[in-house]
């Protein structure tokens, strides 16, 4: 382990990220063992009953990996099984990187308890740097290790469950060193996919509308979140001094929320379910963060109908653009004019 050791990452970090993962995995117990052990209370039962359920929908129609990830469970007894902490520069929406030996860079770092996290936070903070910190349900290993089903992935109904496994999934079926955007735009895509065809597959027409309305509201959500970062690059861009650019920064992110809740009261009528992200602080670091996850989703799905909705034709496409140099990659794939 320390052989790949780099300059900017700490032996001590390592050795947290080693000692967290192989705490989890000594605890796995497994998932058919459980589900028919009488003394599993039914609760339980039930989920991973469903998780099974998902799990073979995932190899058998959506062509993700067949493995023993997720066919074992662990109770990590709190609410996060990990936290990130992402960090951005003052006047710059470009996040900062970290590199490790396996996953390539990343624009996080990851740690197994929070007061780590924290602390790791306040650290970058008093270097200037904006800062933002968020608890992780699910975290893939890339199929390295049998990744298991984690007591953060059973808290919400089966759909959100389904979600994480196709997502976490999706990564073993490809994932490119340094390219996070990329990595989890194709993970976000298969994840959507997968989750419209697993509700339609169980007839569950009213759960499958929750779920489009729910994808909308994503949209839209991330779409207020890229015009104000459009905004603010602007003003990074600009030749102003650092007072005005602030003022203007603060000025940024106030109209998003202004935006936000005329949209929530108005076009969601009065849906509040992304009250909570608005209401804590926003800063360069957070809506980093979020464009990770959604700026090139569009491009992935719109690829998956050029395939015909057809998974293995789809990982072939992905694969032939993931092959291509990284400043190749985004412009290929919003260029893409056929599958094939």
């Amino acid at each position: 382990m320390a052989s790949g050791v780099t300059g900017c990452t700490s032996i001590s970090y390592y050795a947290q990220s080693l000692e967290g993962h192989v705490q989890i995995m000594a605890a796995r117990e497994n998932v058919a063992k459980l589900i028919h052990d009488p003394s599993t209370p039914e609760a339980l039962r039930a989920k991973l009953t469903s998780a099974g359920t998902i799990r073979r929908f995932a190899t058998n129609e959506l062509a993700l990996p067949e493995n023993n990830s997720y066919r074992s469970y662990v109770d990590i007894g709190r609410d996060a099984v990990t936290w990130a902490v992402f960090a951005a520069p003052q006047f710059s929406l470009t996040p900062r990187t970290w590199c490790f030996p396996v996953f390539g860079c990343v624009p996080y770092r990851g740690y197994f308890a929070r007061k780590s996290a924290t602390e790791s936070a306040i650290e970058l903070h008093r270097q200037g740097l904006d800062v933002y910190v968020t608890g992780v349900t699910a975290y893939s290993t890339l199929g390295w290790s049998s990744d298991p089903l984690l007591s953060t992935m059973l808290r919400q109904d089966d759909t959100y469950l389904a979600s994480l496994v196709f997502h976490e999934l999706a990564h073993q079926r490809i994932y490119m060193d340094d390219d996070s955007a990329f990595n989890e735009a194709f993970a976000v895509a298969v994840e959507t996919t997968g989750v419209r065809k697993w509700l339609r597959a169980s007839g569950d027409h009213a759960r499958l509308r929750r779920y489009e309305a729910d994808r909308k509201r994503r949209a839209d959500f991330l779409g207020l979140v890229s015009k104000t970062r459009d905004e603010l690059r602007q003003v990074y861009e600009s030749s102003g001094s650092s007072e005005r650019m602030a003022a203007a920064k603060a000025a940024a992110i106030d109209k998003l929320r202004i935006r936000y809740r005329q949209m929530r009261d108005k076009r969601w009528a009065g849906y509040r379910g992304y009250d909570a992200w608005f209401d804590a602080p926003i800063n360069n670091a957070k809506l980093a963060a979020t464009a990770v996850y959604g700026e090139q989703v569009p491009a992935f799905l719109r690829l998956f109908d050029l395939c015909s909705s057809d998974y293995p034709r789809f990982y072939a496409s992905v694969r032939r653009i993931a092959d291509m140099h990284k400043p190749s990659r985004a412009e290929a794939l919003k260029a893409v004019a056929t599958c094939d």
